[in-house]
C-alpha cells in the first residue's frame, strides 16, 4: 500500500497516461512521430524527483513541473506531452487507477481475515461460552459462533469494497470542463476520432474503455472519493467491534491476542499482558471512520464544473485513510492467526453463571414432574438471590444446583442434566457449520490464490 501511494508510483502512472496519450493521438493521424512516442516509452520510469521539484519551485504547478521534467528526459517529445490535455485528465484518471489498485488489495485481505476467522470459528464451535448483552451476563454461545459475527461484519465490509471496485469509473479525457472541446480542436471537429481517443487510452491502461464516467467537470464526482471513503470507514468498523470485543475478553482472560516470549506488557507493571495490537488496530480504524465525513463534505462543497479546494484535502484524506486501513488489517490479520483460547477460564466463567441461565427450564422442570409452577418460581427467585449475593461477596462457585437439590419441589428433578452448557446454546455449533458452508468457503474460493502474506509487525 505504500508502494501504491509512493511518489515514485504516482508520477509513473501519470506518465503512463502521457504516453498512452501520444501513443493514441500518433495512431489517429496527430502530428507525432514515432521517434517521440518512443523516447516517451524509453523514459517512463527515468524520473528525476529533484528536478521536478526545481520545476515546481518555479512554476507553482504540479503537473506542469513533471511535464517538463519528463520532457527532460524525452527531449524531442517535450512540444508534444500532454496535449490537448488538462491536469485533471492526467491526475483523475491516475487517481482512479491507483484507488482501484488499493481496493482490490483491501479486499485481500479483508478475505485473508475472514478466512482466518472461519477456521477459528470452526475449531471452536462447540465451546460453550457465556453470552453477553449490555456487557451482563447472558445466554450462552459458543466461542466459534461468536466469531461467526466478527467474521459477518467482515463479509458485509468485503461486499461494499468489492461494489466499488465494481463500480470504479476512469474519468476520461474531457478537457478543461469535461466537454472535450480542446480534444475536438486537435481533430478538426471530428468527435469520432475523440471518442476513439478515449477508447484507445483506456485499452492502453488496460481498462475497459466501457467504463469511463458519462460526463465529468474538470474532475471526476468527488462523490465518488465519499463513496471510497465509506467503504474503508465500514471495513474499519468491522476491525473496530471486533478488537473491542477481544479487548473485553482479554479483561476476562478468556481470550488473548498473540504474543512475543520476550514482549513486554508495561514498563511499569511487569505481569501485565496488554491487548496492545488490537488497540493499535482501534485507534487506526477511528481515524479511517472520522475520515468518511469529509469525503461527503468536499463533495458537497464543489463548486460548478472545478474548485480547487478539494485537492489539498484529498492528497492526505484518501491515501492516509488507505495506508491506516492497511495497516489495521495486518494487524487484525496477525491477530485472527493467532488468538488463544484459555478454555479453562471460558468454561469456569460460564460455571459461574449458568446455573442463573437454566433457571428457567429448571422451573418448567419441576411443573412438569408435578410441583405448582409458581410455588417453583417462588424457590428458584428466593434461592438465586441469595446464591447471586455471595457471589458479589466474592464466593467462586455458584451453588444454585446444589441447593436447589435439597428443596422437596425439585426432588422429582434430574438436576445433573443442566450442569451440560451444551444444552444452552441452542443451534450454535450448526449456524456455524451453515456459516463456514455457505459465507466462507466462497470467500476462500473466490480469494484464496491472491491472499496476501501474513504480515510481520514490527511492534
Amino acid at each position: 500500500m505504500a508502494e501504491l501511494f509512493s511518489p515514485k508510483k504516482r508520477i509513473t502512472t501519470w506518465r503512463r497516461i502521457w504516453l498512452a496519450l501520444a501513443e493514441a493521438q500518433h495512431e489517429l493521424g496527430l502530428e507525432i512521430t514515432e521517434n517521440q512516442v518512443r523516447q516517451l516509452r524509453d523514459a517512463l520510469e527515468d524520473i528525476d524527483f529533484e528536478a521536478a521539484a526545481a520545476h515546481e519551485k518555479k512554476l507553482r504547478h504540479d503537473v506542469m513541473a513533471h511535464v517538463h521534467t519528463y520532457g527532460e528526459a524525452a527531449p524531442d517529445a517535450l512540444g508534444i506531452i500532454h496535449l490537448g490535455a488538462t491536469s485533471q485528465d492526467i491526475v483523475c484518471n491516475a487517481d482512479l487507477l491507483l484507488f482501484n489498485e488499493a481496493l482490490e488489495l483491501i479486499a485481500r485481505k479483508i478475505a485473508l481475515v475472514i478466512d482466518q476467522l472461519g477456521t477459528f470459528a470452526e475449531r471452536y464451535r462447540t465451546l460453550p461460552t457465556l453470552g453477553f448483552t449490555h456487557y451482563q451476563p447472558a445466554q450462552p454461545t459458543t466461542v466459534g459462533r461468536r466469531a461467526t459475527m466478527w467474521a459477518q461484519d467482515f463479509t458485509i465490509a468485503l461486499k461494499d469494497v468489492e461494489q466499488r471496485i465494481d463500480a470504479m469509473r476512469l474519468r476520461g479525457m474531457r478537457g478543461a470542463t469535461g466537454t472535450q472541446a480542446s480534444f475536438l480542436g486537435l481533430f478538426d471537429g471530428d468527435g469520432a476520432k475523440v471518442d476513439q481517443l478515449e477508447r484507445k487510452i483506456a485499452e492502453k491502461l488496460g481498462w475497459n474503455p466501457e467504463r469511463c464516467w458519462d460526463v465529468s467537470g474538470q474532475t471526476y464526482p468527488r462523490m465518488v472519493d465519499a463513496q471510497i471513503l465509506s467503504a474503508l470507514s465500514l471495513t474499519a468498523t468491522a476491525i473496530h467491534k471486533t478488537c473491542n470485543d477481544i479487548r473485553l475478553l482479554a479483561n476476562l482472560r478468556e481470550l488473548q491476542e498473540p504474543i512475543e516470549t520476550s514482549q513486554i506488557g508495561s514498563s511499569a507493571m511487569a505481569y501485565k499482558r496488554n491487548p496492545m495490537r488490537c488497540e493499535r488496530a482501534t485507534g487506526l480504524s477511528r481515524f479511517v471512520i472520522s475520515l468518511w465525513q469529509n469525503g461527503v463534505d468536499t463533495a458537497a462543497t464543489q463548486w460548478l464544473e472545478r474548485t480547487l479546494d478539494d485537492s489539498s484535502n484529498r492528497r492526505m484524506s484518501l491515501p492516509e485513510s488507505f495506508l491506516a486501513l492497511d495497516n489495521a488489517l495486518d494487524i487484525m490479520g496477525n491477530v485472527t492467526d493467532g488468538i488463544v483460547v484459555n478454555e479453562a477460564i471460558v468454561t469456569a466463567n460460564l460455571a459461574r453463571e449458568l446455573p442463573f441461565m437454566a433457571t428457567e427450564d429448571l422451573m418448567l422442570a419441576a411443573a412438569r414432574a408435578g410441583a405448582d409452577r409458581q410455588e417453583a418460581h417462588e424457590v428458584i427467585r428466593t434461592i438465586s438471590r441469595e446464591v447471586a449475593a455471595e457471589l458479589a461477596e466474592g464466593s467462586m462457585q455458584n451453588d444454585l444446583l446444589e441447593r436447589l437439590a435439597g428443596d422437596p419441589l425439585f426432588a422429582e428433578v434430574e438436576l445433573s442434566a443442566f450442569e451440560d452448557a451444551s444444552r444452552f446454546v441452542g443451534r450454535a455449533p450448526e449456524q456455524v457449520d451453515a456459516f463456514i458452508h455457505e459465507v466462507v468457503h466462497p470467500i476462500r474460493a473466490k480469494y484464496r490464490a491472491s491472499f496476501p502474506q501474513k504480515a510481520e509487525l514490527s511492534v
